[in-house]
C-alpha cells in the first residue's frame, strides 16, 4: 500500500478564457505536514481565512520559491474559503460536502488585474494564505505557459475552472 499517495494526489485543473489548461497542482510540504499533524498527531491545523491565488514567471516547489509576478497592476486575489466561493464535493454551494469524489471547484470567476506593463511569461500557479509572504499551500506548472503583456485582457480562472481533488 502507498499510503503517501492519498494526499498526494491533490489535483488541480484550471482553463483560462482562450480554453488553454492552466496546470494540475500538489499540496505544498507546509500543507502536507499540517494535515499530517492534525490528523495522526497532537497539533491542530487553523482552517487558513483567506486563499489567495499567485502566478509565477518560475516555478515554485513544494519548499516554496519560485519567482512570483510583480508590478504591472499585479496582486493575488483573494477567494476566501466560503461555501459560496468554492463548491461542496457534490456540487454546488450549499450544504456540507456529501460527494463521493473528493471534488471541488471554483463558484466564483478568479480575475486577476489587466496589466499595465509586460508580467512576462507566467508558467506556474499557487495558492497561499495571505496577500503577501504567507504559506505556499498548493501550487503547479501550466501545462501551457502564458505570456501575459501590458494591455492584454485581466487572466480569468473561469466558474469551475479550477478544481482541487483530494483522494
Amino acid at each position: 500500500m502507498y499510503v503517501r499517495s492519498a494526499f498526494r494526489v491533490l489535483d488541480i485543473l484550471a482553463q483560462s478564457p482562450d480554453g488553454c489548461l492552466w496546470g494540475t497542482a500538489q499540496a505544498s510540504d507546509y500543507l502536507e505536514n499540517q494535515i499530517i499533524d492534525h490528523i495522526f498527531r497532537t497539533a491542530t491545523f487553523t482552517k487558513p481565512t483567506a486563499l489567495y491565488m499567485a502566478l509565477f514567471t518560475a516555478a515554485p516547489s513544494d519548499a516554496g520559491g519560485g519567482t512570483e509576478v510583480t508590478g504591472g497592476s499585479y496582486a493575488r486575489i483573494n477567494l476566501a474559503p466560503l461555501n459560496t466561493n468554492w463548491n461542496a464535493t457534490q456540487g454546488g454551494t450549499t450544504g456540507a460536502s456529501s460527494g463521493t469524489g473528493g471534488l471541488t471547484a471554483n463558484a466564483v470567476a478568479i480575475t486577476f488585474a489587466a496589466p499595465t506593463a509586460n508580467w512576462g511569461t507566467v508558467t506556474h500557479f499557487g495558492i497561499f494564505d495571505a496577500v503577501t509572504s504567507g504559506n505556499l499551500l498548493i501550487w503547479d506548472a501550466l501545462t501551457a505557459n502564458r505570456t501575459i503583456l501590458n494591455g492584454d485582457p485581466a487572466p480569468s480562472f473561469a466558474i469551475g475552472a479550477l478544481q482541487v481533488t483530494i483522494g
